[in-house]
């Protein structure tokens, strides 16, 4: 069966990275993209890299700032360094611990995918995602952000006759993806037909190909630690519409309350919002709201599971219908999105 609880055998790390060595690190210390890490712990890493596509040179520096002076033995877990590298458009760094492994990109090294060993659903915005082909028309599905395929492998897990088109624009870590991951697995067909097209590409460049191709799309595009500036604007979201076929939606990770440089404007002062106000905060969920009037229903997640904010576009589904669609964790948490 297809899905992030893939064998260990399926896990093991090239031999040329035989080098490369643990380190005990608090794994709770490294947070999902775009979320806040945890108050005075962080992942430091200092490494010289000359060109793009250079290796880093070792040995990387790990430190992490804990509130307590010492850390009991339980709070830590071993970590390997699997591939560290720079190119043209991130720095990639892949972790592994006995329970998952992870993709870090860019300056701020937040987490962009996970694969977890002992279960399947990340509990994080990731799982959302694989609730979308329930209440979108029969059609293909595209993943807009691709990253290490962590959304990929959720979705076909859970429906494997699905035809996804997975988008990315940095062609080394896809190759990453697919060396660590499983992504190459998901390129294959499942016995039911379903498969993962990867686009290596710019997903903002216009093209007829794609008019009204797709019944849903999915949208996690970040760069350092923040939503693309392009989702911050009403004319990004009116083109990526004319993708979607009549009915189609989009879902959209829309990062945290600092989802980018303008994610507070100056007439909004936090403190005066109230929870059913709070999406004002995020500049995705702004731009959304104009592009989609009457048409958006969005939800925040749990403070436990990083706080992002969530974006569905066109009318509220039927939530108990949905609810009924889905297994657990995600017939309970459907129920949470609301209409703006």
């Amino acid at each position: 069966m297809r899905g992030c609880a893939l064998p260990l055998t399926k896990l093991a790390r090239p031999p040329h990275l035989s080098k490369f060595k643990s380190f005990p690190f608090p794994i709770a210390a490294i947070a999902p993209h775009s979320l806040t890490p945890p108050p005075k712990s962080h992942l430091l890493l200092s490494s010289h890299h000359p060109k793009p596509n250079a290796p880093f040179s070792f040995p990387v520096t790990v430190a992490a700032q804990q509130e307590q002076q010492q850390l009991q033995a339980d709070e830590e877990e071993n970590f390997q360094v699997l591939t560290a590298l720079k190119t043209d458009y991130n720095d990639i760094l892949i972790v592994d611990t006995p329970k998952s492994r992870m993709l870090l990109l860019d300056s701020s090294y937040s987490v962009h995918s996970i694969l977890n060993k002992e279960q399947k659903w990340t509990e994080s915005y990731w799982d959302e995602f694989a609730s979308l082909p329930a209440i979108v028309p029969k059609g293909p599905i595209a993943i807009l952000g691709l990253g290490g395929g962590t959304a990929a492998h959720l979705m076909l897990d859970l429906w494997p006759s699905l035809q996804l088109d997975g988008w990315e624009i940095d062609k080394i870590l896809v190759d990453k993806a697919r060396d660590y991951f499983g992504l190459s697995d998901l390129e294959e067909k499942t016995k039911d037909g379903g498969v993962l097209n990867v686009h290596i590409g710019d997903v903002f460049i216009p093209s007829k190909d794609f008019h009204r191709r797709y019944a849903g799309i999915v949208v996690d595009l970040f760069s350092d630690g923040k939503v693309l500036p392009q989702l911050q604007e009403v004319s990004t979201w009116l083109e990526l519409r004319e993708r979607l076929m009549a009915n189609g939606r989009f879902m959209v990770n829309c990062g945290g309350s600092d989802g980018g440089p303008n994610a507070i404007d100056g007439s909004t002062d936090p403190e005066l919002l109230s929870s059913d106000e709070s999406w004002l905060l995020n500049p995705a969920l702004r731009a959304l709201a104009k592009a989609f009037p009457g048409q958006l229903s969005w939800k925040r997640m749990p403070k436990e599971n990083g706080e992002n904010f969530m974006a569905l576009t066109g009318p509220l589904p039927d939530l108990e219908s949905w609810s009924a669609s889905v297994p657990s964790p995600l017939s309970r948490s459907v129920k949470n999105w609301r209409l703006l």
